[in-house]
Parts: structure tokens; sequence; C-alpha cells
């Protein structure tokens, strides 16, 4: 069995980047593993006819002064703006403005944020683990450590029961789906809003304006279904696309249909509360987790936690 003394991160979402570039700031050789085609997770981007949407997170806020200056340097290279402090909300008594935090977005989708700062980190793309056996043991090859930077349903079918510490805790997690659909229009015929957070709905629980969101004024809309819509959708979630359509449409009073709806699924899109206790795990066997389950279910959570596991890892191997 070949033996690596480094650490390997499987995961190139915001925390799996930020877990190893601590790794990297300290010397420690590390391997980040990401099985889809690009880094981000669920600061996901899709593109439209050359256009990003974002696709999971809607957007940050920033309240830790740590995690602000790594937005600063984001904001220096053009990648991020100040969005919106206001949102609409939708409920039974009618819409209203609820002021709240800053909220940032990004012209070229928040994907770009985690390339960004993934550009020190050796990431291989469409590389799927399958396996972490103790040892730690990652498909057969022996490491120094591991972190797993993933929902813990997706961490528990590559962890070997033996490995019982990493395997209780995420089993502890709980998660909710989510369906994200884009809504592409040929003009603007709504009025003038940010976002929407829509209450006491059956299908939808945020509306964003991406024209607005991105700062060019795209007539695209990306709406957020609650949980138990998606639940019934997991299996064909483009068979949800005119149901979500339609509620868009009715809640904001539109006349026109959408020229093209794309949904996407999130079977793990949302961690239901803070069972960790921690903002992170690191165990004796080596084995670390890193995400937004360990806190709010914010990005700024997922980077500190991603940044604290960096931390203990390379005081364990460095």
């Amino acid at each position: 069995m070949s033996v690596d003394r480094g650490a390997v991160v499987v995961g190139a979402g915001i925390a799996g980047v930020a877990c190893a570039v601590e790794l990297v700031k300290a010397g420690v050789p590390v391997r980040v593993r990401e099985r889809g085609h690009v880094c981000g997770g669920r600061m996901a981007s899709k593109r439209f006819a050359g256009r990003p949407a974002d696709i999971g997170a809607a957007y940050f806020t920033v309240s830790d002064s740590d995690f602000a200056t790594v937005v600063d340097t984001w904001r220096a290279a053009g990648l991020v703006r100040e969005w919106t402090d206001t949102f609409q909300s939708y409920d039974t008594n009618g819409r209203h403005e609820v002021p709240g935090p800053m909220r940032y977005a990004a012209p070229r989708g928040l994907r770009s944020l985690v390339e960004h700062l993934a550009r020190p980190v050796p990431v291989t793309v469409d590389r799927l683990v399958l396996t972490v056996e103790p040892g730690p043991t990652v498909d057969g090859e022996r490491v120094g450590a591991v972190a797993l930077a993933m929902p813990g349903p997706q961490a528990a079918l590559l962890l070997d029961p033996a490995l019982a510490d990493a395997t209780r805790v995420v089993q502890a997690q709980t998660w909710s789906p989510s369906l994200a659909a884009v809504l592409r229009f040929r003009s603007r015929h709504w009025a003038a809003f940010h976002g929407a957070f829509v209450n006491d709905h059956p299908v939808l629980s945020l509306v964003c304006d991406d024209g607005d969101r991105r700062g060019d004024d795209a007539p695209v809309l990306v709406a957020h279904t609650v949980p138990e819509f998606a639940a019934r959708h997991l299996a064909q979630p483009t068979a949800a696309g005119p149901a979500i359509a339609q509620a868009v449409r009715d809640l904001l009073g539109l006349h026109e249909e959408a020229a093209d709806v794309h949904v996407h699924r999130w079977t793990y899109a949302k961690p239901a509360g803070d069972t960790t206790g921690g903002t992170c795990h690191l165990d004796a066997d080596g084995i670390g987790l890193a995400g937004d389950a360990f806190g709010k279910p914010r990005v700024q959570s997922a980077w500190r936690s991603g940044r604290d596991l960096g931390r203990a890892l390379a005081a364990r191997l460095g």
C-alpha cells in the first residue's frame, strides 16, 4: 500500500477549499478531490447562453472579521458587490419590506468566488472518492489525514463504519432538499425588487431577481422551493418546472410565461439545525469534517468551518 503523509480534502465547495488553503499556507501537502466538473459546491452557478445564474446559495452575508478580509480580496478582484439589505416578504398579510444585513452577490456567479479562493490549491475535478477507511486510507491509499467537506449523508456513504467517531457525527446531521428553478423571460415585466422571502407557501420559499442580483438587468428570476415540494420531485426534478413557473407568475402577477425553465435538484440543500457543538470536527482517526452543518447554514459558516479544520489539520500534520 502506498503511503502519503499529507492530507486529502474531499469536496471543493467553499469549506473544502478554505480547509486546503490553510494547509497550503502551513506547508502541508494537500490534494483536493472533487467529484463534480467544477469547484463551488452549493455556491453553484450555471451558464445559460453564456450568462451565469446562481442556482445554489442566493447570496451571502458577512459578520466575521476574518471572512470580511476574504471578501475584501474578492472585492479588490472585482468579483463581488454589495447587493441589498432589503428583501420583500410575502405572507398571508400581503407583501412588505424586510430590512436585514447587507447581502453580497457576484456578477460572475458565486462559484467564481470559490474558484478565486482555490487558486493556490491543487484541485482535481471529476475525481470520485469511494471509500475512507481506518489508517486513514482513501481508496486504498494511506494518508496523513482526510477532510470530508460535504453534507453528512454524503460523507456517511464514504466512511467505513469502523470510523465510529466520524460516523456518529455525520449520522447526527439532518438535511432538507430544495429545487432551484431558473426562469428566463424575453423581457423584464415585473415590479422592481431584489429578492423575496415567501412564507407559508406550498411551493416557493425564495425568489430572486437574478438580473438585479448580477447587475446586468437580464430578465431572469431564480426561485427556490420549500422542502416538502422538493421531496416529491427529487426523482424527476424537471417535471416540477411548470408548477414552479406558475407559482412564480401567480406570486408576482406576471402575464408572460417564461421562455425557458431549468430546474436543479439539491437533495441536501440545507442542514436542519446545528447538532455538532463546534465549527468543525477532527477525531483521533485523522478524519476531519467541515461545512455549514457546523453552525448556521451560511456561506460564512462553511468558510469558517473549513478554515478552522485546515488549521487543526496543519497543527496535527505539521
